[in-house]
Order: C-alpha cells, then sequence, then structure tokens
C-alpha cells in the first residue's frame, strides 16, 4: 500500500446501487435497518438444486439498441447503477475535461453469463450466433462500457481481485485523485452470477442451500448474488469521506482464508493508520461474513488482535448474498447510507452465535448508535484483502 498521501481523504458522493434489496437509497435503506433478507430460492444455474440467490428483480436499461458488444446483464446493471449517480455525475461531466475523469470497476464474471447463453444456444457442433461478442466476458468490459457510455478519455481498467475487486477499485480512485492524474473517478463495481461461478463455489462446498447465517454455530456456507454500485470520487472535502484504504496480499492458499487472520488484520490497520485514525474511533464494522466456518473465524480473531472493544458489527451478506466482484464496493455504499441516516445495518442470522469464536456486539437495532466513522472489510481468494474507512465530515 502506498503512503505517498497520508490523511488526505476523498470525497465520496451518494451511491448508485443496484441490488436485491432494491435500487434506491430509500428501499434499500429501509430493508438494512428493518434487516429484511433480498433472496429468492432458485435453480437457474444448478439444475435440480434449488439455492437462496440475491437477485435484482426489478427492471433495467434495454440494451437492444446497444452496441452489440456492449450488451450484457452486468453492463445493463452498470447502467441502472450510473443512472442513479444522478446529480454528482452530472457536475462531475460538467465541471471537468472528460480527459480528466477516470474509471476503475471491479468484476469477477463480467459477461461470462452470455458466453454460456451462446455455447448453449450453438450446441456441441454449430457456430456461436452472430450476436455473441468475446469481449462480453473480458474483464476489461464493465470499465470500457462506463467509459464508452459517458465518452470519458481518462485512465480506464478494470481490478478482478475476486471479493475485494471493487474495494481494491475505489482505493485505485483514491490514488488516481491524490496522485494528480484525475479529478474525478468512477469507481465501483458489478457482477452477475453465472453456472460456471455458481457451480464453482458449489464444488468447493461452499454453498449453503438456505439463506446463510453468518458467525452462527450452524453456518454453512454462503448464498450468491448480483449487483452494481458505483460512486463519483473526487478531492472535495465534506460529505462522507474514504478517509483512508488497507491492502494486503498474504497468498496462503488460492481459496482458503489465512486461519490467524493476518492478512485480514493488516488490511484494516493499513486503513486506519492511513486516515490517522485509532481503533477506538471506529463506530460500525461492516464484517466480510460469508457465513464460511473458515473465513468467519478468521475475520473474529483479526477484529479481537485489533480492537481492545469491538464495535458494532454486521455482515449484510446475509441480506444480500455475496455479490462477489461487487461486494466491496455495495458494502462501502451500505456504509455510506449507514453514516448518512445515522443508523446500522442488521445482523440477521438464527441468533446462536459460534461461541468458539471470540465474541462480536453484532447489531440487533438499527439505532443504538450514530456512526462517524465505519470500517468496510472485504476478503477474497488468494489472500487479496481490502479495507475501507468511511468518515462523515461535518
Amino acid at each position: 500500500m502506498s503512503e505517498r498521501h497520508p490523511h488526505q481523504p476523498c470525497r465520496l458522493s451518494p451511491p448508485g446501487v443496484v441490488c436485491s434489496l432494491g435500487d434506491t437509497h430509500a428501499a434499500i435503506a429501509e430493508a438494512l435497518f428493518e434487516g429484511r433478507r433480498g433472496l429468492n430460492i432458485s435453480d437457474a444455474y444448478t439444475p435440480g438444486r434449488r439455492l437462496p440467490l440475491g437477485s435484482v428483480i426489478g427492471e433495467l436499461p434495454d440494451d437492444r439498441d446497444w452496441p452489440i458488444h456492449q450488451r450484457s446483464r452486468n453492463n445493463r446493471l452498470l447502467a441502472a447503477a450510473l443512472a442513479r449517480l444522478g446529480k454528482a455525475l452530472d457536475t462531475a461531466l460538467a465541471s471537468h475535461s472528460r480527459s480528466r475523469i477516470g474509471v476503475v470497476i471491479g468484476t469477477s464474471t463480467s459477461g461470462i453469463g452470455e458466453t454460456e447463453v451462446a455455447l448453449a444456444q450453438a450446441g456441441r457442433d454449430a457456430p456461436l450466433p452472430e450476436t455473441f461478442r468475446y469481449a462480453h466476458q473480458e474483464l476489461g468490459d464493465p470499465a470500457r462500457f462506463v467509459a464508452e457510455r459517458l465518452g470519458l478519455a481518462g485512465p480506464v481498467y478494470a481490478l478482478s481481485t475476486a471479493c475485494s475487486s471493487s474495494a481494491r477499485a475505489l482505493a485505485s480512485a483514491r490514488r488516481l485523485l491524490l496522485s494528480g492524474e484525475c479529478d474525478a473517478v468512477i469507481a465501483g463495481g458489478a457482477d452477475t452470477p453465472c453456472r460456471l461461478t455458481v457451480n464453482g463455489f458449489a464444488s468447493l462446498e461452499a454453498v449453503s442451500e438456505r439463506p446463510c447465517l453468518p458467525f452462527s454455530a450452524n453456518r454453512d456456507g454462503i448464498n450468491l448474488g448480483e449487483a452494481a454500485a458505483l460512486f463519483v470520487v473526487t478531492r472535495e472535502s465534506g460529505g462522507i469521506q474514504l478517509e483512508g484504504v488497507g491492502e494486503s496480499s498474504d497468498a496462503y492458499h488460492i481459496s482458503a482464508p489465512r486461519p490467524d487472520g493476518s492478512g485480514a488484520l493488516a488490511a484494516m490497520q493499513a486503513a486506519l493508520h492511513q486516515a490517522g485514525r485509532t481503533p477506538d474511533q471506529v463506530d460500525y464494522l461492516n464484517l466480510h461474513g460469508t457465513g464460511t466456518p473458515h473465513n468467519d473465524s478468521m475475520e473474529a480473531k483479526a477484529i479481537h488482535a485489533l480492537f481492545a472493544s469491538p464495535p458494532p458489527c454486521s455482515s449484510t451478506k446475509a441480506l444480500t448474498g455475496h455479490t462477489l466482484g461487487a461486494a466491496g464496493a455495495l458494502e462501502a455504499a451500505f456504509c455510506w447510507l449507514a453514516l448518512h441516516r445515522g443508523q446500522l445495518p442488521l445482523h440477521v442470522y438464527d441468533g446462536h452465535y459460534d461461541r468458539e469464536l471470540p465474541a462480536l456486539p453484532l447489531v440487533d437495532r438499527a439505532d443504538i448508535g450514530v456512526p462517524r466513522l465505519a470500517l468496510s472489510n472485504s476478503f477474497a481468494f488468494g489472500g487479496n484483502n481490502a479495507a475501507l474507512l468511511l468518515g462523515r465530515m461535518e
């Protein structure tokens, strides 16, 4: 992690968000602060095996008039999120040269779902449909789509570090701003389920057939979901700031986390250090909280290694499913809403905390405090860890 610009926050605009909880701040906040899950039961990706999925069920932009290479569900989610950036995006486009606005998007599947459809249509021997474009599944496609849609000519790139991808996209946006490369950055992430992803997690025996139970003694795996979440990030003061970012790579295992939580701990420590903050100043912690035995165990250990008295915590993946490459930005958006509205997202599970883990103060009431500083964790395959520290300025 670079230390070239310590203690220099960046402003996060009101986020543009589309997820299984809704597509407006009001709808999403209501679900977060009431603890209402946005899961449906489906075997769409696992025929014969019905799983809870955090699917977006609202209407998305029609892509039939778009250039063929832009037509994917991932990009439709991004278009919806862009539209919901509203005034912040309009102001950035009006205030800055298009060559000074960057785009950084995190994803893990991009448009692989479109490739799966094309292969199913073609069968074993027929040619792929004329509408198929390999570019749909390229990891850089979402960032390119946003830049093309807005006519931007600044730095444009994608990050794919599995489940920390869009958290790292926000960290990269901060670096682009503070290095002077950009005056504004559109940053966040998008991911949609596909058979490759869902069956891949199932092959690891990481998927639960019931709504997930983070930090429960009865937890048995994750639910998967989809989302897009975007911010306009600038060097402006006031509002809600990205005060610090922490990144680490412990490279312990291709999929399993380091059991002692040291990689996760390093990311949280780095975010606090960059912001010039101390652990006791954190008012809310958005847990990575996947609901798998190993992830929850190492995260609880890392939190107790950092905090003498942990702050109120919750895992919002119990509400949305794990949105993979979009999760870091989505949960940063949830922290933004918590700071903006002065409430905390509830922790939803069966109430049977795993007593073999260090105890965490899981949020059971949205009004237990008015947060001013929130830390959000994103931990990924390969030990790609990220932590984002958001603060509300008066």
